[in-house]
């Protein structure tokens, strides 16, 4: 963050690599351009600020065309519009990695409204916006049907009744309504984070920052019943892919207990927990009233230890 007067100016970078955080198999272009856009400023929305700006340099390759960039551009010009964006620089250069898209959104916020990961307290409670699990069992749905199509070329992909779970991937949406309700009642969150890869992940990076332990209860977790249900189809737990799947684009909080009347009465936004010491760990209540740690696979380039 960078301190203008009485407010702070936000900056979220991302990199998006072709094969690695995408599938171009079956992503459309101009969805990818609007979900690269929104991915990078929910980190914006996750510290209680609102984006504003927008810088994208791509990098592509030869098998790209023209009006494959243009697609790819429309979906984020689409997304800049939705949210009203200043998109302020666009670079496109050659690649040898197929496409590559690094992505910079600013943002601001009042210096007294500014939440990071650090400030959660013994006692607050956990909240987390939307549902869970549903962007990772669309993936599985393309997935699969890529790898009937890669047998018969000749298939059509039966997804009916799958559209929420496919948007959920496809076109996942930034979380501006969140924000909105918790500043329009007078909630100011002790920490934030943005969820995308995977629950556990998340409240994992919240107990580190602040200092202290946690107890999410798995009977609270926020999964819609077609992810449930698709997700059992599949034989696969939908707790694991809830706490571990990603791409679920949320906030996850902690706020105050005393706010607790206050953030019962705000839609797409469930209570899940509540922090503890540090002592006790970061665990999750099993729905047989089990405990177990809550584990989170990360990539840390500064560090070789837990």
């Amino acid at each position: 963050t960078i301190l203008q007067d009485k407010r702070h100016t936000l900056i979220s970078t991302k990199l998006f690599l072709d094969a690695i955080h995408f599938d171009l198999t079956y992503f459309p272009l101009k969805h990818l351009g609007y979900k690269i856009v929104s991915i990078t400023i929910s980190d914006i929305l996750a510290m209680n600020g609102i984006p504003t700006h927008l810088m994208i340099h791509l990098g592509v390759s030869n098998r790209f065309s023209l009006a494959a960039v243009e697609e790819i551009m429309f979906g984020v010009k689409y997304c800049c519009q939705q949210y009203k964006l200043d998109l302020i620089q666009l670079d496109v250069d050659p690649s040898c990695q197929g496409l590559v898209a690094s992505v910079t959104a600013y943002g601001e916020v009042e210096a007294s409204k500014k939440v990071l990961r650090d400030g959660a307290k013994e006692n607050d409670l956990i909240c987390v916006s939307g549902d869970l699990a549903a962007a990772y069992a669309g993936l599985l749905l393309l997935e699969r049907e890529k790898k009937v199509f890669q047998v018969n070329p000749q298939s059509q992909p039966d997804f009916a009744g799958y559209d929420y779970l496919l948007e959920r991937q496809l076109k996942p949406e930034p979380r501006f309504d969140i924000i909105k309700s918790l500043k329009e009642s007078d909630i100011q969150p002790s920490a934030m984070t943005h969820v995308t890869h995977g629950l556990a992940a998340a409240a994992i990076h919240i107990c580190r920052a602040s200092q202290v332990g946690c107890r999410i209860f798995e009977e609270k977790l926020p999964i819609d019943i077609l992810t449930f249900q698709t997700l059992k189809e599949l034989n696969i737990v939908p707790t694991t892919i809830a706490l571990n799947g990603g791409d679920d684009n949320e906030i996850l909080f902690t706020i105050s207990q005393s706010d607790y009347e206050k953030i019962s009465g705000i839609k797409e936004i469930s209570v899940i927990g509540y922090i503890k010491d540090k002592n006790s760990g970061c665990n999750l209540i099993t729905n047989d009233e089990k405990q177990i740690p809550l584990t989170a696979q990360e990539f840390s380039p500064f560090s070789t230890t837990d």
